[in-house]
């Protein structure tokens, strides 16, 4: 497991987030203890999900993982990763700290290390009835059909974690996330099409009772930090 700080900016301006992302992440790729400096940016097909179509995703996000929350919370409060956010002005939507975890996919002992790039990217957002009972019910069940989705590589958690963010900054209502990785557009497309599609949404209706939002996008990840070349 990790420490992840996800940075996501305005779905509105994604051409315009080149120039200041990349200012950014000269900042915080030399802060202490950061492991990995993913960037994730809208995917160039949106996939072909049968169920649901949540609309254009964020411009970007920025997922930035760290050992600890005491690593993350010490290098949050560093010249560095608030002079990065500073830079990115009002386009800056939340900040938030997740604990994440990586799930094997079927026929494998452990998880792949993450080199795919096209990402399904799923939020939780709070409220639920019980959302602890929520929580726990999904990481029991919901990774182990994830798994055995055709051409899958990865399966990703996401819990949020109570932190002291940058004043300022707020922080999204996610109460879980996850996202399932392929190599590319086409293989997501092949899992969607296949019959455990429907068997996950089959799942996805015997959840704890939830109300609030659940959101999809098809978006690209590029490791930035360390550098792939």
């Amino acid at each position: 497991m990790s420490t992840v700080c996800e940075i996501a900016f305005s779905a509105q301006r994604a051409a315009e987030m080149a120039g200041p992302i990349t200012g950014s992440i000269r900042y915080w790729q030399d802060l202490p203890d950061l492991e990995t400096l993913d960037l994730y940016t809208p995917a160039a097909s949106s996939g072909a999900d049968p169920y649901v179509d949540d609309g254009p995703a964020p411009a970007c996000l920025a997922l930035l993982a760290f050992p600890s929350l005491d690593a993350l919370d010490r290098a949050a409060h560093r010249a560095r990763f608030k002079t990065g956010l500073a830079g990115l002005g009002m386009d800056v939507l939340t900040c938030t700290a997740m604990q994440r975890s990586e799930h094997a996919v079927a026929g494998t002992e452990r998880p792949a290390p993450l080199t795919a790039s096209f990402v399904y990217v799923v939020r939780y957002h709070r409220p639920a009835e019980d959302e602890a009972l929520f929580v726990r019910h999904y990481l029991d069940t919901h990774p182990l059909l994830l798994a055995r989705l055709p051409r899958i590589r990865n399966v990703l958690c996401y819990v949020p974690l109570a932190w002291r963010h940058p004043a300022g900054v707020p922080v999204a209502d996610y109460m879980l996330g996850n996202e399932v990785l392929f190599d590319q557009s086409e293989d997501f497309n092949t899992a969607m099409a296949s019959p455990l599609r429907h068997e996950l949404r089959a799942h996805f209706r015997q959840f704890p009772p939830f109300s609030g939002r659940n959101t999809h996008y098809s978006m690209k990840r590029r490791r930035i930090f360390p550098s792939e070349s």
